[in-house]
């Protein structure tokens, strides 16, 4: 019973410290990112960060899609961890805002995202299945916001559920233009400007 009990701790003690090194990972993966950019975000170079070799690396993360996932959702808890509405679950419109003028001081999480995002529409990509789960809750969780600043109706009559995939497609599309060209694209003031027009009812959209 003894034996049974130290091999347990010992397991739970490997589980630990496996969990403490792969979120170690992640954390230089970031790192790396958003020194180097998506491209100059290698495994060998991350591996060089936390002092491991590129195969000790693969223990852990067997390919660097799997990394850039975890990433991506280490991101997401980040954005999504702060600056909800009351202590709940929903973000108010205004810290959206803010979430893309703090996406700008970061491209290279930006450029990450955006192109895991393009690759991901093929059938079988390893990061289709997170897309699609993210966007299913993002669209939710965007018409949660909606509807705590609008209620049932925006004012050009829109429901917070058919307006909010328009609000996302507004904010990663804006991510690829600025990726493109940043002196052309100010992200920040048009997503602003874009959430002034969610605003405005159908009379003074026409005025």
């Amino acid at each position: 019973m003894l034996y049974g009990t130290s091999m347990d701790r010992a397991m739970e003690r490997g589980t630990r410290r496996g969990a403490e090194r792969r979120a170690e990972i992640v954390r230089s993966a970031l790192e790396v990112i958003a020194e180097r950019g998506y491209r100059g975000a290698t495994l060998g170079a991350v591996a060089e960060r936390v002092g491991l070799t590129q195969q000790g690396l693969l223990h852990y993360f067997p390919t660097k899609d799997s990394l850039l996932i975890a990433v991506l959702k280490e991101r997401d808890q980040w954005d999504t961890g702060s600056g909800r509405r009351d202590g709940g679950d929903v973000w108010p419109l205004d810290l959206l805002t803010s979430l893309v003028e703090y996406n700008a001081m970061r491209p290279g999480i930006v450029q990450t995202f955006s192109a895991l995002l393009g690759e991901s529409v093929t059938d079988e990509h390893p990061a289709r299945g997170f897309f699609t789960e993210r966007y299913e809750k993002v669209r939710a969780d965007m018409a949660a916001t909606l509807r705590g600043e609008f209620g049932d109706r925006l004012p050009g009559g829109l429901t917070p559920e058919a307006a909010a995939p328009l609000v996302v497609a507004v904010m990663d599309g804006l991510q690829f233009q600025w990726l493109h060209d940043r002196d052309a694209v100010d992200m920040p003031a048009l997503f602003r400007a874009f959430v002034s027009l969610l605003g405005q009812g159908d009379e003074e959209a026409e005025g």
